[in-house]
């Protein structure tokens, strides 16, 4: 029964190892060219054989979800692909926006694996 746990748990690991980037770590929101919106780019790497969508998400303090705008929320993104994503808020929205988010979607019947990788990025 132990080496049943121990081989699960090398799987889920290894799995996890092998997850997308995001960066900046902490990015920065900056005034637009359109007055009330401000804007932050983020970069997101894909290391993921299994994965070529990820979404994209804008959270408060509270973990709560805010709106923002970006060209899509469902980003295509290839294996060994890096995509540059611009992230818009509105100004009364800067003072509660915590956390810029990504997640990895599993494409129902094409998954090889059910682990799900979700990276986060504080925003300043």
């Amino acid at each position: 029964m132990r080496s049943i746990l121990y081989g699960f748990c090398g799987v889920v690991f290894s799995a996890c190892a092998a997850a997308h980037e995001m960066t900046p770590t902490y990015p920065e929101f900056n005034p637009s060219f359109v007055e009330g919106v401000y804007k932050t780019s983020i970069s997101i790497f894909n290391r993921r054989t299994d994965v070529s969508y990820y979404s994209l998400q804008v959270y408060n303090n509270q973990w709560e979800p805010i709106p923002f705008a970006a060209k899509t929320n469902l980003i295509s993104l290839k294996y060994l692909e890096k995509k540059s994503i611009d992230i818009y808020l509105r100004s009364e929205d800067i003072p509660s926006a915590g956390y810029i988010c990504t997640k990895s979607k599993i494409l129902k019947g094409e998954a090889t694996s059910v682990v799900s990788s979700r990276i986060c990025s504080k925003i300043k």
